[in-house]
């Protein structure tokens, strides 16, 4: 059963735009990280939380996209996310933010939405100061990651890394999206 939700849970980049998601599923979403495990139970992170068109369409513009795919700037419109959450480190809980909490709460956030038949992209190539600014966040808050959230428009399949070890993701002629992923016993050192 987990094996099927993280199966699932793949980086989807390209989305329904049309297919809305409420913000009472943002909410839903979010609780799953806030009841998830936290270094030291400091639980310091803190969400802004988007499914507004507008408000998308603001902080769309200051994230970017798929770095191995060089020739391509991103979903175009029609295609872009619905949602986002834009993961925050509350720096009067905490000064350091090595990416455990926000690990842990972004997986439980995506799984929770994988079970719901949404999909999602961690996205950390963000213009933090900007995105800042546009959105009115203080400087109490330091913007982690955001993540894209919707209706999962492409296929992403997984295969086995190739004997030249490149690990790079790719899309083919059809736009399905390969993700290559090391051998298990590559990775287990007896």
């Amino acid at each position: 059963m987990i094996r099927d939700l993280i199966l699932k849970n793949r980086s989807y980049r390209r989305f329904y735009q049309e297919v809305a998601i409420q913000p009472e599923t943002l909410r839903e979403l979010v609780d799953l990280a806030r009841l998830s495990a936290s270094a030291g139970n400091l639980q310091p992170l803190k969400y802004i939380l988007s499914c507004d068109p507008q408000k998308n369409a603001l902080i769309f513009s200051h994230l970017a996209w798929a770095a191995y795919l060089k020739d391509w700037p991103g979903p175009a419109e029609g295609e872009r996310p619905s949602a986002y959450t834009v993961v925050l480190g509350d720096k009067e809980i905490n000064q350091s933010f090595v990416g455990y909490d926000s690990g842990i709460a972004i997986q439980s956030i995506l799984l929770g939405a994988a079970e719901k038949g949404l999909g999602g992209c961690i996205i950390g190539s963000v213009q933090r100061e900007e995105l800042r600014k546009a959105l009115g966040i203080p400087s109490r808050y330091e913007i982690l990651l955001v993540v894209a959230l919707g209706k999962p428009r492409e296929k992403v399949a997984i295969e086995t890394v190739g004997p030249a070890g490149d690990i790079k993701y790719w899309r083919d002629a059809e736009g399905v999206h390969h993700v290559p992923k090391r051998h298990l016993d590559d990775i287990i050192i007896s």
